[in-house]
């Protein structure tokens, strides 16, 4: 069993910056892949970025040159560092694991940018 807990959501003005970690534990696999994907009210869920074990990342267009993916393997714990942040970005951030066939999701955390 896996379990992924998120934290470091909350309220920033346009402009500002959050990092949120999520730390994963359990049976993991040495050879995974982590990721955080978000989901707006009315809009399906979506990629923000991703990250192999081997440190290789991909982000969607939308967050690329703004937010940063990072791993620590030793920790078991993704980070993602928002930048520049915009209302846009408003939504809740999942954390996913991916060991092989097996999807792992945490439970979400809350981003509101506003002024």
């Amino acid at each position: 069993q896996v379990q992924l807990v998120e934290s470091g959501g909350g309220l920033v003005q346009p402009g500002g910056s959050l990092r949120l970690p999520c730390v994963a534990s359990g049976s993991i696999f040495s050879v995974n892949l982590m990721g955080w994907y978000r989901q707006a009210p009315g809009k399906q869920r979506e990629l923000v970025a991703v990250i192999t074990s081997g440190g290789a990342s991909n982000y969607a267009g939308s967050v690329r040159g703004r937010f940063t993916i990072s791993r620590d393997n030793a920790k078991n714990t993704v980070y993602l560092q928002m930048n520049s942040l915009k209302p846009g970005d408003t939504a809740v951030y999942y954390c996913k694991l991916q060991s092989g066939p097996l999807g792992y999701w945490g439970q979400g955390t809350q981003v509101t940018v506003s002024s």
